[in-house]
């Protein structure tokens, strides 16, 4: 029997074994450890910040309503026996044009009869005067300093006088209602609904009309606390010559087609509104129904129409003006910063968002311009985390003045 044989067949299985997991062992390369600047980092878009004053624009929606409208009411009674031509629903008028004429026979003869005891009284005061010259010369020839006021006809005279003042007021209420049966306004303006028409019987007090007038249209504009801020306007302010309020661009939508007009803020409320909690400001328009911006079409600004306000703000500092996946969680930022190492970490922010259009977001923080902002992915990334960024196409960034703005703060 050779060695071999007398090997344990337990040895003669784990010796190679073992003797295999020595070589592998021992010969396999060490481990190489990769250069720190191979690891991939994440990667994120950024813009540059590039603080700015800017003046922004304020946004709001209201109804055109006419500056003056009023009821013409009939202030004497008779039977209507004219109408003007344009005396109908809609239908434009001039300063005292004559729009209602009543009959006015009665009231004629009423104002003859007045000037009839005009010229009686103003006779009876002639010779009550004349009476009274004479007493004082009788009195005089008596030779008597004493004299009572029965002899000299100062009652008389009194009473004369009284009596010509009395005629005179007759004659002037009488005249005053023959003029009353000519209906006028004292604008120029437009007839919104008719009440009476030709042959009718009116008394004192019918309604005849609803006019308005037609020199200015306003527009009652609601403003957030924010966008109030924006327009920095004092509760009560009252515009004037010498103090015009802010420019506002009306725009509207008349038969399919969009127009402007152009305003200006005449006035602000005195108070908020209780329910709502809103400013209101008014604009004004002059000349609405010769104001539109297309001349060729002319097109009025029509009284009742829902329009969009563009109001201009004040100026504001330290404005950035970002894409709109810049912001989330409403007023959060990321930004990048170098760390000891040299790196750029994460660092959130919080921001004053000023308004926002469907592309952009104006915001106001402290931030250094050149200040990389990271933009979209936010919930990809953390505050520390350290990344490498790309700085995001300019077209996507052009600090333009925003066209589609979120006009409330529940869009934010």
């Amino acid at each position: 029997m050779n060695w071999w044989q007398r090997i344990p067949l337990t040895v003669k299985i784990l010796g190679p074994g073992l003797l295999a997991v020595v070589v592998v062992a021992t010969i396999k390369p060490a481990p190489v450890p990769l250069p720190q600047e191979e690891v991939k980092l994440p990667e994120v878009q950024v813009v540059i910040a590039e603080p700015s004053t800017q003046r922004l624009e304020v946004y709001s929606q209201g109804t055109v309503a006419p500056r003056r409208e009023i009821d013409l009411v009939a202030q004497v009674g008779g039977r209507v026996t004219s109408v003007d031509a344009d005396f109908v629903d809609g239908g434009f008028f001039t300063e005292g044009e004559s729009l209602v004429q009543i009959d006015d026979r009665d009231y004629s003869f009423a104002h003859k009869r007045a000037t009839a005891k005009v010229s009686n009284a103003e006779q009876l005061l002639s010779t009550e005067r004349g009476r009274v010259r004479q007493a004082k010369r009788e009195w005089r020839e008596l030779g008597n300093a004493e004299s009572n006021a029965l002899f000299l006809r100062k009652p008389q005279l009194a009473a004369a006088e009284a009596g010509l003042v009395s005629a005179q007021a007759d004659l002037n209420q009488a005249l005053l209602d023959l003029e009353r049966t000519r209906i006028t306004v004292p604008f120029a303006g437009r007839i919104r609904e008719i009440f009476v028409d030709l042959g009718q019987y009116v008394t004192p007090g019918t309604r005849i009309a609803t006019v308005y007038d037609t020199a200015s249209a306003e527009i009652r504009l609601p403003l957030s606390d924010r966008q109030a801020a924006l327009v920095d306007l004092p509760l009560g302010f009252n515009s004037s010559l010498e103090n015009l309020g802010p420019a506002v661009k009306i725009k509207g939508v008349i038969g399919g087609q969009s127009y402007s007009w152009q305003g200006h803020i005449a006035r602000t409320d005195a108070s908020i509104d209780t329910r709502s909690r809103m400013y209101y400001a008014v604009a004004e328009v002059s000349d609405p129904f010769i104001a539109a911006t297309d001349v060729s079409r002319a097109v009025p600004l029509i009284v009742g129409l829902f329009v969009e306000a563009e109001i201009d703000g004040r100026q504001v500092d330290n404005v950035i003006i970002l894409p709109r996946d810049a912001v989330f969680k409403r007023d959060k930022i990321y930004r990048l910063e170098k760390n000891v190492a040299g790196k750029k970490e994460v660092v959130a922010a919080q921001v004053e968002v000023l308004f926002k259009t469907t592309e952009q977001i104006w915001i106001r923080a402290d931030i250094a311009a050149g200040t990389e902002i990271v933009v979209g992915k936010q919930s990809y990334i953390a505050p520390g985390v350290v990344v490498n960024s790309k700085l995001l196409n300019k077209e996507n960034n052009n600090d333009i003045a925003p066209s589609e703005v979120l006009t409330t703060e529940e869009k934010s």
